[in-house]
């Protein structure tokens, strides 16, 4: 790809099969995806400043499931945060990298999060969406119902079936 070029087509559609049924939850992804989706309509010396919105959007985004998962009784270090932990060390990496000069690590990246994501969003995220459905728990709010029975710190999975509960 040359400094020119841009790709035609989104590196990821929304559709309804990356919805969680969580409202909140949804729109975010939607967010991420729009910006996943602005990079590729810029030429690679005009990415930096649209990553760098992207990395600020996916730093908040995984700071607000994080948090969820951490009220409602998941472990701090459990397997769907260490996926967070692992994504964002990657997109930091190609910040600097992109900073260095590299003006293809932007596009590679929003391939392999276009690649990534589906199936995140099905499964960990899914699996949050109905772990937080089951106990009440309002992501607008970010309470718990009064009467909700959490064991603090007791999940170390991911909450998706694909994990496991821990």
């Amino acid at each position: 790809m040359t400094d020119t070029d841009t790709l035609d087509a989104p590196a990821l559609a929304w559709t309804a099969d990356l919805a969680t049924g969580n409202p909140r939850m949804d729109r975010t992804h939607e967010e991420f995806v729009e910006l996943l989706n602005a990079l590729q309509t810029l030429a690679p010396h005009e990415q930096g400043p649209v990553f760098e919105r992207l990395l600020a959007h996916t730093v908040e985004h995984f700071a607000q499931e994080e948090r969820w998962m951490l009220a409602t009784g998941f472990a701090p270090d459990n397997c769907h945060a260490s996926h967070h932990a692992t994504v964002l060390e990657t997109m930091r990496a190609v910040a600097t990298h992109h900073a260095q000069g590299d003006s293809a690590i932007i596009n590679r990246m929003a391939e392999a999060l276009a690649e990534w994501f589906p199936q995140h969003a099905a499964t960990m995220d899914a699996g949050l969406a109905l772990h937080l459905q089951s106990l009440g728990y309002d992501t607008h709010t970010e309470t718990l119902p009064a009467n909700a029975q959490v064991r603090p710190a007791s999940m170390s999975g991911c909450g998706s079936v694909s994990c496991g509960p821990g």
